[in-house]
């Protein structure tokens, strides 16, 4: 969610979103944001009075908890019951029963299970491709299958967060000995997230996961890269305490 879309969501909740001024990516505070109330005490994200410390993805994880909160409020509200005397306490009621009260009881459906981070299985190729079309990378679900199938022979499975068969996202990871370099330098080759999966912590799962299996595989450092126009995944490896240290240069190979 970019900042204009966070700032209408504040504004919704009745809050203000701050955005952070350092314009340097290499400066501490960039790409954070934090919330103030309308008297502009700060509510969340800020340290202080004046540093902004909350990215993007806990800004909206934040908001949305309190979209929840607000929803489980108008259920207590909508089942209560007030008599002449005492106050009569009342089961609440599930959201189905509001809506519909002839709807099938929610306890009789199926719930879907919780998300869960598994190595990438052949069936998911088409849904992986579709992942890294977000990223501006086209890829057909053949080759994706293929190369999902190559680096799980190598050692290095492809990571994803499903919910049942749907992947949420997903992150893949490369150790590679260097010559000039001892321990191996460890690699994040890629991380996305589908729209609706953002902001709820499952970025910071695959991560965590890929910098153990990395660790396991004898390496001492991690390195990502990002395309310059992602500013908020910018934000999110800051956050994760992940520095600037380079440039990443690029040469396509005639016939590659």
């Amino acid at each position: 969610m970019d900042a204009d879309a966070l700032a209408e969501l504040a504004k919704n909740r009745g809050l203000k979103l701050k955005r952070s001024r350092v314009r340097s990516p290499e400066k501490p505070g960039f790409g954070m944001f934090g919330l103030t109330d309308a008297a502009g005490e700060p509510v969340f994200g800020i340290r202080g009075k004046r540093a902004l410390r909350a990215s993007g993805e806990e800004l909206e994880s934040y908001l949305r908890g309190l979209e929840q909160d607000d929803w489980r409020k108008s259920l207590r509200e909508a089942g209560a019951s007030v008599s002449s005397g005492k106050r009569k306490k009342v089961r609440e009621p599930v959201a189905a029963e509001i809506a519909a009260p002839e709807a099938t009881p929610v306890a009789n459906l199926k719930q879907p299970p919780p998300p869960a981070l598994r190595e990438a299985k052949g069936k998911d190729a088409e849904q992986l491709a579709e992942l890294y079309a977000l990223l501006g990378h086209a890829i057909a679900p053949e080759l994706v299958r293929k190369n999902v199938k190559a680096l799980a022979r190598s050692g290095e499975p492809v990571l994803v967060i499903a919910q049942g068969d749907t992947v949420l996202g997903t992150c893949a990871y490369h150790a590679t000995p260097m010559p000039h370099r001892d321990p191996p330098v460890g690699r994040i080759t890629v991380l996305v997230l589908t729209e609706e999966a953002r902001g709820k912590g499952f970025g910071r799962q695959l991560v965590a996961e890929a910098e153990r299996r990395l660790g396991k595989l004898g390496c001492g450092m991690v390195e990502v890269t990002s395309n310059d126009r992602l500013r908020e995944a910018h934000a999110f490896y800051r956050h994760l305490g992940y520095e600037r240290t380079s440039m990443r240069f690029a040469k396509p190979l005639g016939g590659g």
